[in-house]
């Protein structure tokens, strides 16, 4: 898929946010890269064989203080080649993206990656 499409597909899920999730995002960028560095996977401990779909940098709301000032954004980045390479056609692509976008604005909110794992095995009990 061309870049340009696919930073569409990243732009449509943020469009498509609920107002009050995307009122409080504060200070943040989200961007496309084509796939996770080296140095990206290596930092998180990402096993070798294993990829990333996303990835949040910066300080999370819930840890922001009053001294929060003069900082640069905070980074959402979504990585077009691994979200390609795992998607089964163009509508499973849209799917994940949508979900990495908001797998990663959680973190922004505090959320941890445990706490997800959480709330999707409690969501999954309810849709049985």
């Amino acid at each position: 898929m061309e870049r340009e499409t696919f930073e569409e597909l990243v732009r449509q899920a943020v469009a498509t946010l609920p107002e009050e999730i995307a009122e409080r995002m504060s200070n943040v960028d989200v961007e496309v890269q084509e796939q996770p560095t080296e140095r990206q996977l290596r930092s998180l401990g990402v096993p070798s064989g294993r990829t990333l779909l996303g990835l949040y940098q910066g300080i999370p709301l819930t840890r922001r203080t009053s001294g929060y000032n003069l900082v640069s954004p905070d980074r959402i980045i979504i990585f077009q080649r691994p979200l390609e390479l795992t998607s089964r056609g163009d509508d499973d692509l849209v799917k994940r993206v949508r979900d990495t976008v908001v797998h990663e604005i959680a973190h922004h909110f505090g959320i941890s990656d445990e706490r997800l794992q959480e709330m999707e095995r409690e969501r999954n009990k309810r849709k049985r």
